[in-house]
């Protein structure tokens, strides 16, 4: 249709060509652009590699199954194998390449040290089967001496198994002049351990402070305090008093020996001289033989 003069003629399909033209356009540009875009050639990227794990070697131990209590026998129940970094492994462990008959052989064995569960047995912390209770447990050197004791003087029955006490010995000082006899006591051993009282060589389970009223107490101690312990038990009467759990680590009374001395009559007055060990021997027998 066409308008008057004066007025601008337009065409209907005009105006869609137009919006036709400019559609074509924009799609241009957009496959253009889009095939700028993934024409390029792609960025390399650089992938890290996780670095490998090093396979850890293990070695096959002998463990304790459950906890094994002191002074046990070793069952075949109570052992298994399991592993454990070659690394760790001890030298007194026992591992299965070295011993694999284990279990068999070590069953009836004596249990000196308490093994908690899938702790390694140790041979050093066992004794070979037959061996005697007491002296299995006992480290080398030391000696156990059982000594009469009573309610009173151990500390009121609280002294238990394991437990550590001084050693007071009791005796009476004779007269001298005209002083009266008198009491005297003085620690004559420290830090010493109790292996058993009377018998028993644990306390119950059931009730481990339970009081034990018992009439000897068997200490561990060394070949000096033997004999100290012994002259001292024959000359008086000994208590045992307990020591405090953080005291244990004060170190041991020294065992003094006293040097041999003899009396000496001169001018009427009495000398004591100090004379070798054999040569106080000699004297002691030359004055029983004599008249």
């Amino acid at each position: 249709m066409r308008k008057q003069a004066g007025s601008i003629t337009t065409f209907p399909h005009g105006r869609t060509m137009i919006r036709a033209l400019i559609f074509a356009a924009a799609l241009g540009s957009g496959g253009l652009a889009a095939w700028i875009t993934f024409a390029q050639p792609d960025t390399p990227v650089r992938v890290e590699q996780a670095p490998e794990i090093a396979r850890i070697a293990m070695s096959e131990v002998l463990v304790a199954s459950a906890e094994i209590g002191q002074g046990r026998l070793l069952e075949e129940t109570s052992m298994r194998w399991q592993s454990w970094p070659e690394g760790a492994v001890s030298a007194g462990f026992i591992t299965r390449a070295s011993q694999p008959d284990a279990i068999e052989t070590l069953a009836g064995s004596l249990v000196k040290s308490q093994f908690q569960e899938s702790e390694p047995i140790r041979s050093d912390k066992l004794a070979p089967a037959g061996t005697g209770y007491m002296s299995a447990l006992l480290p080398a050197g030391k000696r156990a001496v059982a000594v009469r004791v009573s309610a009173e003087n151990t500390a009121g029955g609280f002294v238990l198994p394991n437990d550590r006490v001084d050693v007071v010995h009791t005796y009476t000082r004779p007269s001298v002049g005209t002083e009266p006899p008198q009491s005297v006591s003085r620690a004559i051993l420290r830090n010493v351990r109790v292996l058993a009282v009377d018998q028993s060589r644990n306390a119950d389970p059931a009730n481990p402070q339970q009081v034990v009223v018992g009439r000897t107490a068997t200490l561990e101690l060394d070949i000096q305090q033997v004999e100290q312990i012994t002259a001292a038990e024959a000359s008086g009467t000994l208590s045992l008093a307990l020591r405090s759990a953080a005291d244990l680590n004060e170190p041991k009374l020294a065992v003094k020996r006293r040097e041999p001395t003899v009396g000496v009559y001169r001018d009427g007055k009495m000398e004591v001289v100090k004379v070798a060990p054999h040569t106080a021997g000699s004297l002691w027998r030359a004055r029983q033989s004599s008249p």
